[in-house]
């Protein structure tokens, strides 16, 4: 393994100055990203901004990648002629959540002029890609005044929240050829918090949709129908697609006990994408679709669960008179480690050092923990979030959590990355509350708010831009580093690419992304732009 230590040098000097003289634009990219509020597989226009913006900063730009149309790879080269240097990826991630509209104020309000259950920026993935485009962009920055070779590649990977777009640029060769990566997400917990993942990645997320359609309802009928009398007013109704969604869910319900032993951290949610079309009271309902997502920290565990879904979903369209369509929304793998990539990044993030908040910051806590009815605190904000912790650290805390045998835990698709070149994942504390009283849990819009205010979001961002980018100057000019991360990327796998331990993408190359389906969204009508449900619902 190469040494562990990051030295403060000339470029990564050029690239910590070029994101302080930023630093006000980067918060604001970040607002205007914040204030699109786009749920997965709708992010138009957070993607059009970031192509224009890449655009604007010498990129090349490739729009719809890997048939996505709010996905994008931007690339940017300082190679002369035969000096070369290494290629270097990072991401950004742009989707909203359902369910989450909130204002970056200290009280509960949704944001005016949608409705109050539209989408809104919780991680934040807002941030997330910023700080990501912060560091791609210091990098470049130094590159170009210190003359270093190497191309960046910079991805827009959307929908996230559904694990979505990075098993899909694998499938289709768009990982093939990377040197390394650097994947960067907010922290979510105060014990994994400003550090870097060693052993326990995040593991596999599966994903399909379940559509039940019912297009001859008569030969139901028919054979229910009155011999002296052809009124299908009294004819025995077909039970049609929402009966085949209700026994699909209460089904999968019940066996859900018997798919997997008692023991690790698995878990399988279903929801219900379109049932309760309009019709005649006595006319069966022709289509329904209900969603099925399951994370599994095995491969194994997830051929299981899926393989009693399908037989559930089989038998229930025999019972309903439904013909059964199956498809898959995705299919990730579980992360890989590479030590020498997480003591890398972790060393540049000690060397930056983590997130502070300033007394914008507490103030805006403060007025939070008031208007919930609690006393002030004078400093509302857990101190946990702005220390160090090491990876090694970072594990054995998480490790306490999960039983030997389990080697990944919860999910996320930056995990197919690992799987084409050394990926260091990075997590950044965020401001987080700390609780007035044992076992008090602030609502869900607290944690919305304080990811949109800019005094409580941008510490964040800028620490993470930091480290993403003397990163990357590390792997770009530093080859024992990169040699020893491609190293132990060879001896997991196996051999590199193709090894003998290497896990292939799970999704055919010919795979069209799922963006067909009937994701929540924004529509015009001539009512104006609306949720997906009824400004009156």
């Amino acid at each position: 393994m190469a040494s562990r230590n990051a030295a403060m040098t000339p470029a990564k000097k050029s690239a910590l100055q070029w994101i302080e003289s930023n630093e006000g634009w980067l918060s604001q990219t970040h607002t205007d990203i914040w204030n699109f509020h786009e749920p997965a597989w709708r992010e138009y226009r957070s993607a059009a901004y970031y192509v224009d913006l890449l655009r604007q900063q010498g990129f090349q730009v490739e729009e719809g990648t890997a048939t996505m149309p709010t996905a994008f790879l931007a690339s940017w080269s300082n190679d002369r002629g035969r000096r070369r240097g290494p290629v270097i990826a990072s991401y950004a991630e742009y989707d909203a959540v359902p369910g989450n509209s909130q204002d970056p104020v200290p009280y509960e309000k949704p944001r005016d002029g949608v409705h109050k259950y539209a989408a809104g920026h919780t991680d934040p993935h807002s941030a997330l890609g910023v700080a990501a485009l912060g560091g791609v962009l210091a990098a470049k920055a130094a590159m170009e005044r210190h003359g270093i070779p190497g191309t960046i590649k910079f991805f827009g990977e959307p929908a996230e929240k559904v694990c979505g777009s990075k098993p899909v640029h694998a499938a289709h060769g768009y990982y093939d050829g990377l040197d390394a990566a650097v994947s960067f997400h907010p922290a979510y917990f105060r014990t994994y918090s400003n550090t870097t993942v060693l052993d326990t990645h995040c593991g596999s997320y599966w994903s399909k949709i379940y559509t039940f359609e019912c297009p001859h309802p008569e030969h139901w009928s028919a054979m229910g129908a009155r011999s002296d009398s052809a009124n299908p007013h009294t004819s025995a109704r077909a039970p049609g697609a929402i009966d085949a969604v209700c026994l699909m869910y209460t089904t999968s319900k019940y066996t859900k006990e018997g798919m997997l032993p008692h023991t690790g951290t698995w878990t399988i949610n279903e929801a219900i994408l379109a049932a309760g079309q309009a019709t005649a009271d006595n006319l069966a309902p022709n289509f329904a679709q209900i969603q099925y997502a399951s994370r599994a920290p095995t491969l194994a565990m997830q051929e299981r669960i899926f393989s009693i879904l399908d037989s559930n979903a089989e038998h229930v369209a025999a019972m309903t008179n439904c013909k059964l369509r199956k498809g898959w929304v995705t299919k990730t793998r579980p992360g890989l480690p590479n030590h020498a990539m997480a003591h890398l990044c972790y060393d540049n993030l000690a060397l930056v050092g983590p997130p502070a908040w300033g007394a914008e910051a507490r103030k805006f806590g403060r007025e939070i923990q008031k208007n919930l009815g609690f006393k002030p605190m004078s400093d509302p904000l857990l101190r946990e979030m702005a220390q160090l912790s090491t990876p090694e650290d970072a594990e054995a805390t998480l490790r306490q959590e999960l039983p030997p045998w389990q080697l990944n835990y919860t999910s996320d698709d930056y995990t197919d990355y690992t799987w084409h070149c050394p990926t260091v994942r990075l997590m950044i504390g965020r401001a987080t509350l700390r609780s007035p009283k044992s076992g008090y849990q602030y609502p869900l819009w607290v944690w919305n708010a304080l990811g949109g205010f800019p005094a409580t979001i941008d510490p964040t961002v800028l620490c993470a831009a930091r480290t993403i980018g003397t990163t990357m100057l590390d792997l770009f000019t530093r080859p024992d580093q990169l040699k020893a991360a491609r190293k132990e990327f060879r001896e997991r796998t196996g051999g590199g690419i193709g090894g003998t331990k290497w896990v292939a993408p799970l999704l055919p190359r010919s795979f069209k992304a799922p963006i067909h389906y009937r994701w929540p969204e924004y529509v015009t009508t001539a009512r104006g732009t609306e949720w997906w449900m009824p400004d009156g619902a």
